[in-house]
């Protein structure tokens, strides 16, 4: 039932990719038929993110309020809204209408599907299926890539509505999150959910009461708004959480992702086609690689590495791109471009793209989870919104200060890394939270309430930096 509810979810993973897939093989086909100028159509690109902040705001409090399972019933239906307003769009007007629906309905997804699977997952699973939101992700913009080379941009649009009818069809099946049902009061559903999950055979009880435990002691604390956050015993989860999608970002992903087709013939490919089918094509392997280190290696390692390759990726084509515009060595500018370009993606796959959202799901407490992940997931689309929309007008100024900037953010990422992110590789989410609060993991488990004094108290003990 674990596999089963993942393959659900990440239905909305596929949707997410779908979307952000869209607009890189249509580019050319939309400008043309819609007569779409330049600014026109960095608008329809980028507004998709615009729709995510919205979505992003609103979505830790869609689900602790309707359930994980209701928040993505609501998304996958203004997905299936948005598709059929691009699908009958007649100009731009309806066209950014439709693209800013689905960009509300991803969102949402962006933060309930690894929340929603995080919270269904033993331990021992949590990184790899959680991964398998951003395994689906590239998978969804991999097949809107390949797609796009061989049908219309209507008909591209209208396949776009399936992964979210397969969803809203599969959540009838499932249970919803046994800790969501545990912090409502529900606890014969709370009970019932967890065995679904673990198996009618299996012993819940341990797992049941750490759960509840933890629930039990969250309820005497008040119920958190958005500026509890900064609190000082939230500001550490905080600060890894906003860092890492901040990072993400402005490393140029969307932009690189949005508006790959032209990026190759920028650099002088023949076709921006055949690049774009190489970028498709080298996504999912390499996120399946990912998928599979991250419970092995760990996450620090694997986004340290990622992070790394993205560095190299940017430099190689900005390192292009210079010579270019200085007409030097111009027969390598392509194979250097191409080569830089399906780096960055290679690396970001394997590491960059799930790894921050894995980690986001992890560290904050349940009781500010859904006001955290709201942030959280509002700096991501803030930061996916500035990229995409000034990708094009950053290249026209300046294709090689333009990966050179990615570039410098790219060896930011490590640094961050490496100085404030936390190994959560094969801890339970209450063990990763009272080691972000510099409590000793046993006491989570065991004290339903922990006052400030006793957390002083508790922060000398050996072992454990102040």
């Amino acid at each position: 039932m674990v596999l089963v509810s993942t393959f659900v979810a990440v239905c909305g993973s596929f949707e997410f990719g779908s979307c952000v897939g869209f607009s890189a093989p249509t580019q050319s086909a939309i400008t043309k038929d819609l007569s779409l100028s330049l600014a026109q159509y960095s608008m329809f690109g980028s507004i998709l993110t615009i729709g995510a902040m919205i979505g992003a705001v609103t979505s830790g409090r869609m689900a602790d309020f309707m359930g994980r399972k209701g928040a993505m019933r609501v998304s996958a239906c203004f997905c299936i809204t948005g598709w059929l307003a691009v699908f009958f769009s007649k100009g731009a007007r309806f066209l950014d209408l439709g693209r800013f629906c689905t960009g509300f309905g991803i969102g949402v997804f962006s933060y309930v599907v690894p929340i929603f699977i995080a919270e269904i997952a033993p331990k021992n699973l949590r990184g790899g299926l959680t991964t398998l939101n951003q395994l689906m992700i590239v998978t969804g913009s991999s097949v809107a890539f390949l797609m796009g080379s061989v049908v219309s941009w209507r008909t591209l649009a209208l396949t776009g509505v399936l992964p979210s009818i397969f969803l809203l069809t599969g959540l009838f099946f499932i249970p919803e999150s046994p800790r969501w049902l545990a912090k409502i009061g529900l606890k014969r559903e709370f009970e019932a959910a967890l065995r679904r999950l673990r198996g009618e055979d299996a012993d819940i009880s341990d797992e049941a009461a750490e759960i509840q435990l933890n629930i039990e002691s969250l309820e005497s604390t008040p119920k958190a708004k958005m500026v509890d956050l900064f609190q000082k015993k939230h500001i550490r989860a905080m600060t890894i959480g906003v860092g890492l999608m901040a990072f993400q970002q402005f490393g140029g992903i969307n932009g690189i992702g949005f508006y790959a087709s032209e990026t190759f013939v920028s650099a002088g490919l023949s076709s921006g086609r055949i690049g774009t089918i190489a970028y498709a094509c080298i996504q999912v392997p390499i996120t399946v690689i990912g998928a599979v280190l991250i419970d092995k290696s760990g996450r620090r390692p694997l986004i340290m590495v990622s992070a790394g390759g993205t560095f190299l990726g940017c430099f190689l084509a900005a390192t292009s791109f210079f010579l270019k515009s200085h007409g030097l060595l111009l027969r390598w500018v392509p194979v250097l471009a191409a080569s830089g370009v399906l780096i960055y993606i290679a690396a970001f796959s394997m590491g960059m793209g799930a790894v921050p959202w894995l980690i986001m799901s992890e560290i904050f407490e349940i009781q500010v989870k859904g006001a955290a992940g709201s942030l959280v997931a509002l700096v991501n689309w803030v930061g996916a919104w500035a990229v995409s929309y000034t990708f094009n007008f950053l290249m026209s100024w300046s294709p090689s200060g333009t990966f050179f900037l990615y570039w410098g953010f790219s060896l930011m990422t490590i640094l961050f890394v490496a100085k404030l992110v936390p190994e959560t590789k094969g801890k339970t989410l209450e063990e990763i939270q009272a080691s972000i609060n510099r409590l000793p993991p046993g006491l989570a488990r065991t004290t339903p309430v922990v006052s400030k004094k006793s957390t002083e108290k508790t922060s000398s003990c050996p072992g454990d930096p102040k």
